[in-house]
């Protein structure tokens, strides 16, 4: 494969962006596709950039970076900036785009007058923002809970480090009703879909259900509750990872109907 070039998002590469390389999948996504977009464009002047990788004229991957005061993903901190995601897609990794793409995201870390730069990665066996990954091209941890590690770059020796999100969340309930607390995000594709999917297994059971969605774009909900994503019914967080499945909302709803 051909040494990756990166450079900042185009609007040729928009599609390929705001559906997470999924092109052409589903109306589903391309419907959250233009959400997200419409996300992306709003931040921009929030310091919000995407750069995206290419090879032999493929789209191949693509970074976010934004300043840790406005990421919605979080974590928390000060005058750092944040990488939420980096992804490269299929046979394309283990040639240096991820390198490439994360070395484009400090640069403009740097450029915006940030201190330093942090990401969140995973001990485990999966693709997705491995921790070794960012170890090997010089991250350090600044803090561990379980196989999630947030790593970092310092620009200036006496930068403060970043801190995990801690969730507050507390159940309020409402007699003779089924409580969906829905926290979503935008900038997270899998959380946006599955927030809409809410949305509609809400809508079917009418007055029976009532549904309080925390945006986590919202600055002030997010400190408040410290939580970028989840789905509460009647207080119990349900989830699965990837996209909460509809019929599963709409199962785990009736459940708590009956004992309503």
């Amino acid at each position: 494969m051909a040494a990756p070039q990166v450079r900042e998002m185009a609007p040729e590469d928009e599609y390929f962006v705001s559906t997470c390389s999924h092109v052409n999948e589903s109306e589903e996504i391309d419907q959250c596709g233009q959400r997200r977009l419409e996300w992306m464009r709003s931040m921009r002047g929030q310091g919000l950039r995407v750069f995206t990788a290419h090879s032999q004229r493929k789209k191949i991957g693509f970074v976010y970076v934004m300043p840790i005061e406005v990421s919605s993903w979080g974590p928390v901190g000060h005058d750092l900036a944040v990488v939420p995601c980096v992804t490269v897609v299929g046979d394309a990794r283990g040639h240096g785009a991820g390198r490439a793409l994360m070395e484009a995201a400090e640069e403009e870390a740097r450029r915006q007058g940030r201190k330093g730069i942090v990401t969140t990665g995973w001990h485990h066996d999966f693709w997705f923002m491995p921790a070794t990954f960012f170890e090997k091209i010089g991250y350090s941890q600044a803090c561990r809970r379980d196989n999630e590690a947030l790593l970092w770059k310092r620009f200036e020796p006496l930068t403060q480090p970043p801190q995990f999100l801690e969730r507050s969340y507390q159940f309020v309930p409402m007699p003779g009703k089924v409580v969906i607390d829905l926290f979503y995000n935008t900038f997270c594709e899998t959380s946006d879909i599955e927030a809409q999917r809410v949305r509609e297994v809400a809508a079917d059971f009418g007055d029976a259900v009532v549904l309080h969605e925390f945006p986590a774009e919202d600055r002030e909900v997010l400190l408040r509750y410290q939580l970028p994503r989840g789905i509460f019914i009647n207080g119990k967080e349900i989830g699965w990872g990837y996209e909460a499945p509809k019929e599963e909302i709409a199962e785990a709803v009736s459940a708590a109907l009956k004992l309503t």
